[in-house]
């Protein structure tokens, strides 16, 4: 059986990876409206003749699409952040949780987890959930992204200025401390209060990593460096996307390229820190163009299309 894919924004950066990795699949057949993609009736058609949906759009745009779909047979995967934390809507990270998988496999009404919240809540929500990190914990996340993950305005700065006007090797940003991701990454990480979110950019185009600091002295169960790398062991056991590094190979790395995983739909999990110590550095590498963004909506495509699940992702 071939199903029908229509991506609305698929001129965009994650709509483009989003058809690369889909085209060349036999059992997914894409709808492309090519010029006509501005026309509001050809679009219509293609939102409601499709098996599923992929929008990658602006909040804005993607709340309109959904408004616009009447056929309650089409199933969509929503890659903005305006469906992350509303009723309703599955949250689309498989690994996050045992069921996660099934209930994304039933659902209707998807929402595709931003880049920097799947390598936050990939780290935290094992913890929390096992009780090691207090739901109220105050917690801080520093991440680094390549460029890419600000969209064509952002890959334009970087790619296509003159040599006077060479964008910075590495921009901290969202200063004011209200980044549109700090809801998700708190409610699906299983925390009561705000995380506070230190986002940068990179001078390089994808690859991203999120790191999370712990005061384990400081815990109520002062936990090792040994039952946390534990939990998330045990969190992601049998899964395909998540590995957990081993302690020992941990301990012998003297640095994390942010590259490392580009061009996958893997996370790579580590924990670092002295076993004798009292501090811990929790760090995710992703691509937050793979698992991050198009690999994650194309690994939720085939879980709700009863596909195997790795389908265009090996």
């Amino acid at each position: 059986m071939t199903h029908t894919i229509f991506i609305d924004g698929e001129a965009g950066t994650t709509g483009l990876e989003i058809r690369d990795r889909l085209e060349a699949r036999t059992d997914l057949e894409l709808i492309l409206l090519g010029d006509r993609r501005r026309d509001v009736d050809a679009r219509r058609e293609a939102l409601n003749s499709a098996d599923a949906v992929i929008l990658c759009l602006p909040d804005d745009a993607a709340i309109e699409a959904v408004a616009m779909i009447d056929n309650p047979r089409v199933r969509v995967i929503d890659a903005s952040t305006a469906y992350r934390v509303a009723p309703g809507w599955t949250y689309g990270f498989a690994e996050m949780d045992l069921r996660q998988r099934e209930a994304i496999a039933f659902a209707t009404r998807v929402s595709n987890p931003g880049c920097y919240p799947t390598g936050f809540i990939g780290l935290m929500r094992p913890l929390v959930k096992a009780g090691l990190v207090p739901a109220d914990w105050p917690v801080t996340v520093n991440a680094v992204s390549g460029y890419s993950g600000g969209g064509k305005a952002m890959i334009a700065e970087f790619e296509g200025g003159p040599d006077e006007t060479k964008p910075d090797a590495f921009r901290a940003y969202g200063l004011s401390l209200k980044h549109k991701h700090v809801p998700e990454m708190t409610k699906h990480a299983g925390l009561e209060r705000p995380v506070l979110f230190a986002p940068a950019v990179g001078n390089y185009r994808q690859g991203m990593l999120v790191e999370v600091p712990l005061h384990l002295s400081a815990l109520p169960e002062t936990p090792s460096i040994e039952r946390i790398h534990g939990a998330l062991v045990e969190a992601y056991a049998r899964t395909r996307f998540v590995e957990v590094v081993d302690l020992d190979e941990t301990e012998a790395m003297t640095g994390i390229d942010p590259e490392g995983l580009n061009g996958t739909n893997e996370m790579r999990l580590h924990v670092f820190g002295d076993r004798d110590g009292g501090q811990a550095r929790l760090v995710a590498l992703l691509d937050n163009l793979g698992k991050g963004a198009s690999g994650a909506a194309v690994q939720n495509l085939n879980l709700m299309l009863g596909l195997k699940e790795d389908a265009g992702l090996s």
